[in-house]
């Protein structure tokens, strides 16, 4: 992990919120408007706890916080975390930020009702990922949800991978190859297929909810990106 947050610490110190977008990923939207916005009221949220692995210059978080969930953040970075309490600020909200890794969450068992991974855990080898769902699982409490937003293996920047390599059959060792979609993210690059993907979840005792892909293209549509969108219960 050393590698990846030294490359991410020197994103959002070089970048600054140009590192991330500035406002919530669409399907994670709809995810809460799936389970939690079925009434214009915020009532009752503050006993919602919320975790976002990765949670960056907290793009997702504000969203979270500003309506009305107790929100909480981890991510390896601290200059993202530094960026991430300016956006809060900006948005007149607060949430409780912690550096650390999703590999090991400073955090008590069946903590928190929602657990949030968006495009995050995927900086990972597979033995890692495994392991980072197996701590998302242990601080989730009994019916708690884990949404994920992962890369898909259907991605060309996976399918034609060379000149990077792979470090096992999901996981490459960044995306070297110039023309792809993220090009010049030199570390461990994981990516799902989806049926194991959803078995690796029900082996672990979730109950998944919802799987979709959402794709994109780049370079004048001669790039084809995919992502893996889960909805799990503990």
């Amino acid at each position: 992990m050393n590698k990846v947050k030294e490359w991410y610490e020197n994103s959002y110190k070089n970048a600054g919120f140009k590192a991330q977008r500035r406002y919530p990923n669409e399907e994670l939207l709809r995810f809460f408007g799936k389970y939690f916005f079925d009434s214009h009221s915020n009532h009752g949220r503050k006993k919602i706890k919320v975790l976002e692995v990765g949670c960056g210059s907290c793009s997702n978080l504000w969203m979270v916080a500003k309506e009305g969930f107790d929100a909480y953040g981890l991510d390896l970075s601290t200059e993202s975390l530094k960026l991430g309490e300016k956006m809060l600020g900006f948005w007149e909200t607060t949430a409780n930020l912690k550096q650390g890794s999703f590999l090991d969450l400073p955090y008590e068992d069946d903590t928190f009702d929602v657990v949030i991974d968006v495009f995050s855990l995927y900086c990972v080898d597979h033995k890692d990922f495994s392991l980072a769902i197996d701590e998302s699982y242990r601080v989730l409490k009994d019916g708690g949800l884990f949404f994920s937003y992962t890369p898909s293996q259907n991605s060309d920047a996976f399918k034609e991978f060379a000149p990077a390599i792979k470090l096992d059959e999901s996981t490459l060792n960044g995306i070297h190859r110039e023309t792809s979609p993220f090009s010049g993210n030199h570390y461990p690059f994981h990516f799902w297929n989806e049926v194991e993907y959803k078995k690796t979840l029900m082996d672990k005792d979730f109950s998944v909810c919802h799987m979709e892909s959402i794709s994109r293209s780049y370079n004048d549509r001669h790039e084809l990106f995919e992502h893996i969108v889960v909805h799990a219960k503990k």
